[in-house]
């Protein structure tokens, strides 16, 4: 469900950063339905961000595939779409009952990337995650069979949200070279970090205490926000809520590696190895929210 924090809880269907894939936690029957999704998702990001296609034509592409959905959502017909890769998804819909309008949701996320690269405020960011990663937390919710009450899609939104968060902390190196900034202006300017410096001179930057001050104040708000949905994770029973409660505890494990590296992210970007994972799985099955 929601955020993967590496490779090795993915199949390699791709790499959509936001979405751990079939991971063997995962009950079985479900991992088609939950590919089918993945592979929508990839289709659609890789549509907004890879190739050499100009924006109005990633725009235009994004756009064609959602009318496809616009017209699956009005006429309740799903038509196999024109994308083989996707010719699963139909079905999944159907047997589902999934929401199609969370799909268009990640789409128009999707679109907003070709246009935007900065956010003023923090709500501008919420607002991204709320179209970005909260739908992919609510199409597993469904396909898990949970409760659709409004406190687990509270704390589904919450978990990915969070998520979300801490993959853009991550990656920040990353999506500078895209020209890319997820970090509100408003919390620049809060702790004295220019824009300039962290494009020219983003190494000097990171080792500068305003830096530190500035991430430890985002890791903090993340963590938070993740310890508002983590109680889901245990009311969710069997391999799901396991699944689910690895996931929460590998993006704390990345929050946690982010702060003892000074969030230092060009020289080092934070990734989970055996050690991580062993301790991951140990608080899997032992830590639970307070």
């Amino acid at each position: 469900m929601f955020l993967s924090t590496g490779k090795n809880y993915r199949m390699s269907v791709d790499h959509y950063e936001n979405f751990p894939v079939a991971s063997l936690l995962l009950p079985r029957h479900l991992r088609p339905a939950v590919t089918a999704i993945y592979r929508f998702a990839r289709y659609a990001d890789d549509l907004a961000d890879e190739g050499n296609a100009s924006p109005q034509q990633r725009l235009d592409a994004l756009s064609a595939l959602d009318s496809q959905l616009a017209y699956w959502q009005s006429y309740a017909n799903l038509p196999t779409p024109s994308e083989k890769i996707l010719h699963s998804l139909p079905r999944v819909v159907t047997r589902y009952g999934l929401d199609i309008q969370l799909l268009r949701d990640l789409i128009s996320a999707f679109s907003q990337d070709v246009v935007q690269n900065r956010y003023e405020d923090y709500s501008q960011l919420l607002d991204y995650c709320r179209r970005s990663a909260n739908p992919v937390g609510r199409l597993m919710l469904k396909l898990y069979g949970a409760e659709q009450t409004q406190r687990n899609l509270l704390q589904s939104d919450a978990i990915c949200t969070a998520l979300q968060l801490i993959n853009f902390w991550q990656d920040i190196a990353m999506d500078l070279q895209k020209n890319r900034i997820y970090l509100p202006k408003e919390d620049l300017i809060k702790f004295g970090v220019s824009e300039q410096s962290l494009l020219e001179q983003p190494a000097l930057l990171m080792q500068q205490n305003q830096w530190q001050q500035l991430m430890a104040f985002q890791i903090h708000r993340s963590v938070l926000l993740m310890g508002q949905g983590a109680p889901l994770a245990w009311q969710l029973r069997g391999r799901v809520g396991l699944e689910l409660r690895a996931i929460v505890q590998g993006g704390l494990r990345i929050a946690q590696k982010l702060e003892k590296r000074k969030f230092n992210v060009v020289r080092h970007r934070p990734t989970l190895k055996s050690y991580d994972w062993v301790l991951v799985g140990w608080r899997t099955l032992f830590s639970r929210p307070q």
